[in-house]
């Protein structure tokens, strides 16, 4: 449906990517990975025509329809909701607004009837009588009721304007569908949708995303941007990740014999096609990994960052107790009421609640950055609570270089010797000359590791974490998370990702206006749970959103 032959693109002497030769064919969905400036954005923008490649080519199938998720959220406000999801299939929207115009017109021709009488011929070929019912099904699963379809999109709320443009995209069943990074901004229970959406979808799907969750329920084949080439591999994220890590493992043990590694892809392959059945595209892609020659397994070039959480101290039995807790936002929303919260030895607690705003506040309250309007907050005397906030700008304001810039976080004359602070460094990728680079020049996903930095060096043994994963790439994500699983003491923490609140959290709390809920569960367990659905929507009745 779309291929892609020796494209390449070029920034002066630096080569993005090179000699690019890939195919993406119906009823695929490929995900897009790679480190952060890898390119992975810049790729979706040429095949959609936003910029031009450095050379090579891309061609679609003749006829043939590519839809976009557009970035920009103000491109349709003062366009009503129901009709920017139909202008997301142009030429049936372009042929709508032609019959309108001829109709509108007073001095009504034999001609004007002829070109309306074609028009509505290539209307109905295109489905154009069920088009708003289907627009306004989409709308509605993505969860923007009846009531605000007729609405202009800038009356709606920030992550509503988000559900319109990825209805948008979806409408009208383009042949390539071109999503970048979908899954930010939603809450679960879209997501969910649109996996299930995407798992049925026929034709072809390219997606930029950094949940692995989501690649993993959708993806049937992974595109790796790495060292200025792309490959393309069978099987969804998790296949991709745990097959090139054998197959290092194996480049590495030069005493293993040719036919042991061998039988060892093999057997790896075989258990993952009898797993996958779990899988919404289960069908598809087991039949891909059985065909799937071990040939085709590299080893990963990717650097993985070293996040490991030591304690200075062992917790005692008291970790946190919150007693009849509660806070209003500055204008007047109820944030949380009357929370009564006890956190044992060990405890990983995923917060959860459906306003940002709330669990932030939680958390500045737990750590003494904002003054609850009632209630207590008593760690344990042998508690020492390290926190990674959700916004850092504060932190780097200053031109240190970050040896210098970590340097400030040490606690002894020996902290604070070069050697000992490029160590911690070391462990996120800042080595050599990148750990002289200026503080306050950093990317997102590099401030990010160096506050990890710092929380590793301070050693708590209680870790409040405020969306650890936002900035960061697949690599640094991974890593964190096989961190957070090793780590012995306690966690408080909220995250978007999937993947990473299910494999950590061993107890669930969702803050509410109402109060709070409180289950001894995984994440998976909780949002699937039916009484527990009705119980939250119970808990967030009468309040007023922002």
């Amino acid at each position: 449906m779309l291929d892609v032959s020796n494209l390449g693109l070029q920034f002066g002497k630096r080569v993005l990517f090179d000699e690019v030769n890939l195919k993406f064919t119906n009823g695929n969905c490929y995900g897009v990975i790679g480190a952060n400036g890898a390119g992975k954005s810049t790729f979706l923008k040429i095949i959609s025509g936003e910029i031009d490649p450095t050379r090579g080519t891309y061609s679609m199938q003749t006829g043939a329809r590519m839809a976009v998720l557009k970035q920009n959220h103000f491109e349709y406000d003062e366009i009503p909701v129901l009709h920017t999801v139909l202008m997301g299939h142009r030429p049936l929207w372009d042929i709508m607004q032609a019959k309108d115009a001829i109709y509108q017109k007073p001095d009504f021709s034999e001609e004007d009837g002829n070109k309306a009488a074609e028009l509505e011929a290539k209307f109905a070929e295109m489905d154009g009588w069920n088009a708003e019912s289907d627009a306004a099904n989409l709308l509605s699963g993505l969860g923007i009721t009846e009531d605000k379809h007729y609405k202009l999109v800038k009356e709606l709320e920030g992550t509503e304007k988000v559900r319109v443009l990825l209805a948008q995209a979806l409408f009208g069943n383009p042949d390539v569908l071109l999503l970048d990074e979908p899954t930010n901004d939603l809450d679960i229970e879209t997501v969910m949708w649109l996996e299930d959406f995407l798992a049925n979808f026929k034709n072809t799907v390219i997606v930029v995303s950094h949940d692995r969750h989501f690649l993993d329920t959708v993806c049937t084949h992974i595109v790796d941007i790495d060292f200025s080439k792309i490959q393309m591999h069978t099987g969804n994220y998790t296949f991709w990740y745990e097959s090139s890590q054998l197959a290092l493992r194996q480049r590495n043990d030069r005493n293993k014999k040719a036919e042991d590694k061998k039988k060892e892809l093999q057997e790896f392959i075989a258990r993952f096609s009898a797993n996958v059945a779990k899988s919404k595209q289960a069908t598809s892609r087991k039949k891909m990994l059985d065909k799937l020659n071990i040939e085709d397994i590299q080893p990963s070039t990717r650097k993985y960052p070293a996040i490991i959480f030591d304690q200075e101290r062992e917790a005692g039995d008291i970790i946190l107790e919150v007693e009849r807790l509660s806070k209003t936002s500055t204008d007047g929303e109820r944030l949380f009421h009357d929370i009564n919260l006890s956190i044992n030895k060990n405890d990983k607690v995923a917060v959860l609640s459906r306003n940002s705003l709330a669990v932030t506040q939680f958390f500045q309250v737990l750590m003494g950055e904002q003054q609850a309007d009632e209630g207590t907050v008593k760690w344990g005397v042998t508690i020492t609570p390290t926190y990674l906030p959700n916004e850092n700008h504060e932190f780097f304001t200053d031109d240190l270089n970050l040896v210098d810039w970590l340097r400030q976080y040490t606690k002894t004359e020996e902290e604070r010797d070069e050697t000992f602070v490029r160590g911690f460094l070391g462990r996120m990728l800042f080595s050599g000359e990148e750990a002289l680079k200026s503080s306050n020049v950093l990317s997102g996903g590099e401030k990010v590791r160096c506050m990890l930095s710092r929380m590793m060096l301070q050693r708590g043994n209680a870790l409040v974490l405020d969306e650890p994963t936002n900035h960061l790439d697949l690599e640094s994500i991974t890593a964190f998370n096989n961190g957070l699983k090793s780590f012995k003491g306690s966690v408080l923490f909220t995250s978007h990702d999937h993947e990473f609140t299910e494999t950590v959290a061993t107890r669930i709390i969702e803050i509410t206006p109402n109060g709070l809920i409180d289950r001894m569960m995984s994440y998976d367990e909780y949002i699937t749970d039916e009484s527990i659905k009705e119980l939250r929507k119970s808990m967030y009745e009468g309040a007023t959103a922002k």
